[in-house]
């Protein structure tokens, strides 16, 4: 028999090609990429990937045995369970908490956190007021400690500041987390070590060697400083945890938190046109590309819904929407909590621009397109008829809370 390694035309073929069923058998399975950032991300999920626990990830699809494009029953593994009895110290996160959830900011705060507590440590996790998070022990809280009351809502940033220096008066915990970001985190963290007298170390990026790495000269150079012990992170600061299950134990305060006067008052939030939002900054993206039929429907949806919108590189180029309401690797880069498709296949570049997003919402007439493999949510079917349909469904639903609120 002939050493001449053979190749196989048809196999390269299906390869390049996207839409036959066969392309997903054929494609190398992705350990690791570059993050928006630059960072090396690693996929902790991936076939024959050992943890820093020296749990091995097992295929749980039916890939290993040929059933690439066929998903099995999942059976569902339970992760060991990290408990601290009575831990030496405390390492506090204060997640932000957009939409009353964990980001994936937030987790990576925690999985900086858990590489700081050790074995030894706990991660104490401060949230204010009422939240909806239901995993915070799988995303690696020891301690859960909420602090509720109307003096914590809306924008409250001294009083808020007076509920962490409480928790530091009582727990002393070696390490402050929070997230240097725009929805709270970054002017939280620098009016608490103000309050503190801590000099914060900010745009962290990476820790190791009892030193903290942020972001300076615009992004584009690492300062080195000894590790501080309030630490302002950027996201991808750390992985986050995904092997271990957490006991998020509920712990309160000793004292109350003394009402704090307020030279800060709150007018309440202001309504804001979602086109003028930046599509970096949005939120919420409802996004079209080649399968919108009706532009005008879309806009109307789009509108009912209260979201910014955005496109595919394909809508742009046929001048449906603007330059700058690209979506993509060639466009703008998002970081949505909520990111609905409609009519998007999903080329490589748009699925790179929308990596970040927490949940991406498909609306495609093809159940094997690469958009509904990413998306979290997939409704398969005409873009106009689950518009309509979406749009009388939000009608109905402000129409039943104006009756309630009468």
């Amino acid at each position: 028999m002939s050493d001449i390694i053979r190749r196989d035309p048809r196999a390269e073929w299906i390869a390049r090609n996207r839409l036959h069923p066969l392309h997903a058998a054929m494609q190398p399975a992705q350990h690791s990429w570059m993050g928006p950032n630059g960072v090396i991300r690693k996929n902790p999920h991936g076939i024959g990937f050992i943890g820093p626990n020296g749990i091995k990830r097992i295929d749980r699809s039916g890939a290993q045995q040929g059933g690439a494009t066929k998903r099995t029953a999942a059976v569902e593994v339970q992760l060991p369970l990290h408990q601290v009895p009575a831990p030496a110290f405390y390492i506090s996160v204060v997640p932000d908490m957009v939409g009353g959830r964990l980001s994936s900011h937030d987790r990576d705060l925690l999985g900086l956190a858990h590489q700081l507590a050790g074995k030894d440590g706990a991660v104490l996790a401060v949230v204010f007021g009422e939240h909806k998070e239901n995993a915070f022990a799988t995303a690696g809280v020891d301690r859960l400690l909420v602090l509720e009351g109307e003096q914590f809502s809306g924008y409250a940033p001294e009083q808020r500041v007076q509920g962490l220096r409480a928790v530091d008066n009582q727990f002393s915990p070696r390490h402050w987390l929070l997230p240097d970001s725009r929805t709270g985190g970054g002017e939280l963290g620098r009016r608490f070590a103000a309050a503190l007298g801590e000099r914060p170390a900010t745009r962290v990026w990476q820790v190791k060697d009892q030193e903290c790495i942020g972001r300076a000269g615009a992004g584009l150079q690492d300062l080195a400083r000894p590790l501080a012990r309030l630490i302002l992170a950027a996201v991808e600061c750390a992985e986050p945890v995904s092997e271990t299950r957490h006991e998020a134990l509920p712990v309160e305060l000793s004292t109350t938190v003394a009402r704090s006067l307020s030279r800060i008052e709150d007018l309440g939030a202001v309504a804001v046109d979602p086109a003028a939002i930046p599509m970096a900054e949005a939120e919420f993206i409802f996004s079209g590309g080649n399968g919108v039929k009706d532009w005008g429907l879309f806009h109307r949806t789009a509108e009912a819904l209260g979201a910014t919108e955005g496109a595919s590189r394909v809508a742009v180029d046929d001048g449906f929407m603007a330059r700058d309401r690209q979506v993509g690797a060639s466009g703008t880069w998002v970081t949505a909590r909520v990111y609905v498709a409609v009519g998007i296949s999903g080329a490589i570049q748009h699925l790179q621009g929308i990596g970040a997003c927490d949940k991406v919402v498909a609306i495609n007439l093809d159940p094997g397109c690469d958009m509904i493999k990413r998306a979290d949510l997939s409704v398969i079917g005409e873009s106009a008829e689950i518009l309509q349909a979406l749009i009388a469904a939000v009608e109905a639903y402000r129409n039943e809370a104006r009756r309630d609120a009468a």
